[in-house]
């Protein structure tokens, strides 16, 4: 795997089970990974992306897309290259503000 596009489009298939329309974004695809991909993936990703842009995708992750155990090594990794403006706590749903 050369690119980035081919890495992605490895990792899409091998970790995005779901459907949606026009296929996942690069961010979530990056999310996925980082969420449930493997110590392998992991490593490969960090390779092809910098510190900055998954840094990045956490700052823009959705409720649901990283776990807060996935989200605690992500920080800690992240942190460690400089940049402490991330969250203590992943993004979460909050369904009481959609029945106001």
């Amino acid at each position: 795997m050369n690119s980035r596009a081919e890495l992605l489009a490895e990792f899409a298939q091998r970790y995005v089970w779901w459907a949606d329309d026009g296929g996942p974004s690069e961010e979530r695809i990056i999310a996925q990974v980082m969420n449930v991909g493997t110590y392998d993936d992991i490593r490969r990703l960090e390779r092809a992306f910098d510190a900055d842009a998954l840094r990045r995708v956490m700052l823009q992750a959705q409720p649901g897309w990283i776990s807060e155990r996935s989200w605690d090594f992500w920080r800690g990794r992240l942190r460690l290259r400089g940049d402490p403006a991330i969250s203590q706590a992943p993004p979460r749903r909050s369904f009481g503000a959609a029945a106001s």
